[in-house]
C-alpha cells in the first residue's frame, strides 16, 4: 500500500476543514480526506441532519469510491460515533473494512449515559449551547460574543447535539479492523467509558491518553498526528 485515504469526521458545530491543517504535518502516503457534513462549509445549503443512522447511510453512499482504495476512518467526539456508524454502513454496501478506525474524545457507543443528564434529545436554547461550548474549553470568549458567528454556528451545533442525544446503539457484528481510541486526561469521558470501545472490534484495540481536555487533538496536535502515523505505518509496510 503506497497511499491510504484518511477520512476525517468533524465534531459538533464544526466543518470538516478543522482537519485541513493536518495535510502539511502527516506523511505524504496518508491522503487526508476531510468528510464535510450537510449543512456546513461547502455544503451549507443542504439540510442539517438529526438522525445519525440516516446521515451515516448518506455519507457511505458518497464515500463509497474513496473506500474502494485502502482507507482509515477518524472522528472526534460526535465524529467518532459517526465514523463508527460509517464503518458499518460502508460494510453494508460491500466495501472492504477500514484499515483502522480512530475514535477520539468520546465514550463508547454503549456508554452514552454521559449525555443523558442534560437531556440532549431535546433542542437546546442559544444560551444553553453557549454554556456547553464554554464547558468544553474549545471556543474563545470573543467568538461566543460575536453575534454574526454565533448565528451561523448555533443552528449547526443544535442539530449536532440532537444527533448525539438521539443516537441509538444497534447491536451488530463487531468490526474486523483495528480500533484505536484516543482520549484527553482532563476530558469528561472516563477511562472506563473509553475502554468500552473494545467490544466493537474483533481486531487490535488500543487506548492512548493525551494531556488536555476535550480538544486535546488540537492542544497536542503534533503528538496526536505522530500517534496516528505510527499506528498506520505497519499497515502500509505489510500491504
Amino acid at each position: 500500500m503506497t497511499v491510504l485515504n484518511l477520512l476525517c469526521l468533524p465534531y459538533s458545530g464544526a466543518s470538516a476543514m478543522v482537519y485541513s491543517r493536518w495535510r502539511r504535518k502527516l506523511p505524504a502516503w496518508i491522503q487526508l480526506r476531510p468528510v464535510e457534513l450537510p449543512g456546513r462549509g461547502a455544503r451549507m445549503g443542504e439540510p442539517l441532519h438529526t438522525d445519525m443512522q440516516a446521515l451515516a447511510r448518506q455519507l457511505a453512499a458518497e464515500q463509497r469510491l474513496a473506500a474502494a482504495a485502502p482507507y482509515a476512518l477518524l472522528g472526534h467526539s460526535l465524529g467518532a460515533l459517526l465514523a463508527f456508524e460509517l464503518a458499518h454502513e460502508l460494510q453494508a454496501l460491500g466495501c472492504p473494512p477500514p484499515r483502522a478506525l480512530f475514535a477520539c474524545g468520546t465514550a463508547a457507543p454503549t456508554r452514552r449515559e454521559d449525555y443523558d443528564d442534560k437531556n440532549w434529545r431535546d433542542p437546546k436554547s442559544d444560551d444553553e449551547l453557549r454554556n456547553e461550548l464554554r464547558e468544553l474549553n474549545g471556543t474563545p470568549e470573543e467568538v461566543l460574543a460575536n453575534a454574526e458567528l454565533m448565528s451561523l454556528t448555533l443552528p449547526i451545533l443544535r442539530a449536532d447535539f440532537l444527533l448525539c442525544g438521539r443516537y441509538a446503539y444497534r447491536q451488530r457484528s463487531a468490526l474486523a479492523c483495528p480500533l484505536h481510541v484516543l482520549g484527553g486526561e482532563d476530558d469528561r469521558a472516563s477511562e472506563e467509558q473509553l475502554l468500552a470501545w473494545r467490544q466493537e472490534t474483533h481486531g487490535e484495540f488500543t487506548l492512548r491518553m493525551f494531556p488536555g481536555s476535550h480538544f486535546f487533538i488540537h492542544e497536542h496536535e503534533d503528538r496526536v498526528l505522530a500517534a496516528l502515523a505510527a499506528s498506520l505505518e505497519p499497515l502500509r509496510r505489510s500491504a
